[in-house]
């Protein structure tokens, strides 16, 4: 009966409103679209060149020394980073390595750029609030192989798309946490910093923001991470690293070459993870 029913009723052409709203944006929009994917294109490239020129042993060097001051000066996180780093340049993924490293730096540096902005605004504004939290959402609980199809109509193919899929994913934690963590300050630190004559811009840098230090860098930490595991995904568009491996030892059933590179990815996400976690508590 219900089928019945339903029959009657037609059907809304949303792929097609959809296809046709995209056309128009990549249309309306290629004066913009166009010189970042060339300009931000090439300098995405220059990146990775300018590092995959250095000797590894010296960014596997400088990678360590890191990590042991940031943890405290202890020599777990240190071995494990220039173990773990040194076994991805032996099975000759050092290359690949350096491209991913390139993706999660630039996609997460704008993740953060744009979403501690838009945080703040949520925090300062409930009109704001309301109407960003459905779009954070959305952008969260849309599957992320879906970021790919106006990436690529948008960009073409290549690292700048696969930056593109990589923030409309990753963005999200790093609005929420700044959002929940300014919205936690103490109700009497704000209260005693507006009685102090404090304006609005000493307020938020000087109280809100280091207070809420802890909560920010935790979204941070989920914002890399997130942009981390859109390697594989972006591969599929082009996007050069070891997600690019991963896929074609996939296409061919390689399982060695796709096991290979995927301890690859896990090695970068444990030291980007221990290098983000520590610099949060160090900072407390």
């Amino acid at each position: 009966m219900s089928n019945t029913v339903l029959d009657f009723v037609p059907q809304i052409p949303i792929a097609d409103y959809t296809a046709r709203f995209t056309d128009w944006l990549t249309d309306a929009f290629a004066f913009i679209f166009e010189p970042i994917k060339e300009y931000f294109g090439e300098f995405m490239e220059w990146t990775s060149e300018m590092l995959i020129q250095v000797p590894p042993i010296i960014i596997i060097a400088i990678v360590a020394i890191l990590a042991f001051f940031i943890a405290g000066k202890r020599f777990g996180l240190a071995a494990f980073s220039a173990v773990g780093l040194w076994l991805v340049f032996n099975q000759g993924l050092w290359e690949h390595l350096i491209n991913t490293f390139t993706l999660v730096l630039i996609s997460s540096v704008l993740s953060v750029i744009i979403g501690v902005p838009v945080g703040i605004l949520m925090s300062k504004s409930n009109v704001a609030e309301a109407i960003i939290t459905p779009v954070l959402d959305f952008m969260q609980t849309m599957p992320a192989f879906v970021y790919l199809i106006p990436a690529v109509a948008f960009f073409g193919i290549g690292m700048v798309p696969g930056i593109f899929a990589s923030l409309i994913f990753a963005t999200p934690p790093t609005v929420r946490f700044t959002n929940l963590g300014i919205r936690q300050v103490s109700k009497e630190l704000v209260e005693a910093s507006d009685a102090f004559g404090s304006t609005g811009a000493q307020k938020l840098f000087k109280v809100e923001l280091p207070m809420s230090k802890a909560t920010i860098m935790a979204g941070i930490n989920q914002t890399v991470m997130l942009a981390l595991s859109m390697v594989v995904i972006a591969s599929m568009i082009g996007a050069p690293g070891l997600g690019r491996e991963v896929l074609s030892a996939l296409q061919r059933a390689e399982v060695g070459t796709g096991f290979v590179a995927g301890i690859g990815i896990v090695i970068l996400a444990i030291i980007i993870d221990r290098f983000t976690q520590n610099v949060n508590s160090k900072k407390d």
